[in-house]
């Protein structure tokens, strides 16, 4: 999976998904404001963060490699996806958890 797809691929999921720079490096994507994946542009390997459940995070760092903490993040919700390390049906899978996970927080009436 490449940057563009995994663009194209948050975009898709609500049209409330917004898009935008939140430094020089890196890229957000909100919904109703709140974070649900990030990427930083100029990150050695390409990588993206999303916020998972502690355990499943967890559970997936240590089955997977590709799977670490995520850099500058509260390393027990957010999860650095090395996008070259993983297949892209577990990528699309974890970036909509991810979403799921911040929408739900999301108070019933701004939705």
């Amino acid at each position: 999976m490449n940057v563009e797809e995994i663009r194209e691929y948050a975009l898709s999921l609500n049209e409330n998904v917004t898009e935008d720079m939140f430094t020089d490096q890196w890229v957000s994507w909100r919904i109703f404001g709140k974070w649900f994946l990030l990427m930083q542009l100029d990150a050695p390997e390409p990588r993206v963060a999303v916020k998972l459940p502690p355990d499943l995070g967890m559970e997936l760092r240590e089955r997977h490699y590709g799977i670490q903490p995520a850099y500058h993040m509260n390393k027990k919700h957010w999860n650095d996806l090395y996008v070259e390390q993983l297949d892209a049906k577990l990528i699309k899978q974890l970036i909509h958890t991810s979403y799921e996970l911040v929408y739900k927080r999301i108070p019933k009436k701004r939705r």
